[in-house]
């Protein structure tokens, strides 16, 4: 029996790597278009919850003296989705056919077959009783691939208007590439830090949960020495496909203490932009001719000035929103892989994660039907 592909409604979350909270987004897509995003936002994490996941950073739910604690984390994780997305859903004008969910990744380890993201599918799904795709990478992984970057497909879907080849650069926590070719081809790869690298800075030296607005890293001096040692880092020299955990970078960053907050700020910006122009310029099978920036890096006005300077000859684009009306961003990503999941489209493939060949991703729950 063949299914056919009809656009649905679906509630994309994306919890991501930068800890500050749930963004999410209600999409009408079919996993092919994107035909319509009627709200995007984001729900700030309280900071108790913000605590806990960040205790579990780096665990393994495998290690038997973790268990417990992730267990606990996931438990309170779970019950903010589930109270967040019954205020969402309650507010739609029309029912939500499916719920797509990236929770944070407190561990993404692609050597030892091994990922985690927080966020109870089967408890959420029975509780609100709407099907609920989540854990988009496990596949990927366990097939071979790297199980990051999952988003490309939706970036290249987003670029085939604009000219080509083209780039979308999207920093959240872990900064990822989706080149898209003149015929459609698609490469794509963690290419370095993002955000995760400049809030763990703030966070540990003036406890704030960013730099808001690049603030502190347009005050600082960069200290292009130490960005230089920083770019020795093994994950550098590695050719994509390629992924990155948000704490792999957690033995270098010990390079930038002695700084002021500013100058640590600034120079830790600098990394992920110096990432960036490094991997645009060695991994990919041809220089763009446009650049899009998106994610939560795009609002940070100093990453962006570093950028546009580092990479002059280049036209450099933010979010584009006139373009693409609110469809750039991680929620609406989620929303529109699940619909592929729902389809049996691949999300990842080998020229994106290395998997042996395309695949799709994601574990379907949905609450049990009841005895008659």
């Amino acid at each position: 029996m063949t299914t056919m592909i009809k656009p649905l409604t679906i509630l994309g979350l994306m919890g991501g790597t930068s800890l500050d909270g749930i963004k999410f987004a209600v999409v009408s897509t079919d996993g092919l278009d994107v035909y319509d995003v009627k709200i995007a936002s984001k729900i700030l994490y309280p900071e108790f919850l913000q605590q806990k996941i960040r205790s579990v950073l780096g665990k393994k739910i495998t290690n038997p003296e973790d268990k417990a604690l992730i267990d606990e984390v996931e438990s309170s994780f779970t019950e903010f989705l589930i109270n967040s997305i019954s205020e969402i859903v309650k507010e739609q004008d029309e029912p939500i056919d499916v719920i797509g969910l990236e929770g944070p990744t407190i561990c993404h380890d692609a050597a030892d077959k091994y990922t985690y993201q927080l966020g109870k599918g089967r408890v959420i799904a029975e509780k609100l009783g709407i099907k609920l795709i989540t854990h988009f990478r496990n596949a990927d992984i366990l097939n071979g691939g790297q199980g990051s970057p999952i988003t490309a497909t939706y970036y290249s879907a987003l670029s085939q208007n604009l000219e080509k080849p083209n780039v979308f650069i999207n920093i959240g926590g872990i900064t990822k590439l989706t080149w898209t070719g003149a015929l459609g081809e698609i490469v794509a790869f963690d290419c370095g830090p993002g955000n995760a690298l400049i809030d763990d800075w703030v966070f540990k030296h003036a406890h704030l949960l960013m730099d808001y607005n690049g603030k502190l890293a347009a005050t600082g001096n960069i200290h292009e020495k130490i960005v230089a040692q920083l770019m020795k880092h093994d994950f550098f020299a590695k050719y994509p496909p390629k992924s990155l955990d948000r704490n792999s970078f957690n033995d270098k960053v010990e390079h930038l203490e002695g700084l002021s907050l500013e100058d640590g700020a600034a120079t830790a910006t600098y990394l992920v932009c110096e990432a960036i122009a490094y991997s645009l310029a060695f991994y990919l099978p041809e220089v763009p001719k446009l650049a899009v920036l998106c994610g939560g890096g795009a609002q940070n006005p100093t990453l962006v000035r570093f950028i546009r300077h580092r990479l002059k000859e280049m036209g450099i684009e933010t979010a584009l929103e006139d373009v693409f009306n609110y469809k750039i961003g991680d929620a609406p990503a989620i929303a529109f892989l699940a619909a592929r999941r729902i389809y049996s489209l691949p999300i990842t493939f080998p020229t994106t994660t290395g998997v042996t060949a395309p695949i799709t991703g994601g574990e379907i729950y949905q609450k049990e039907q009841e005895d008659a």
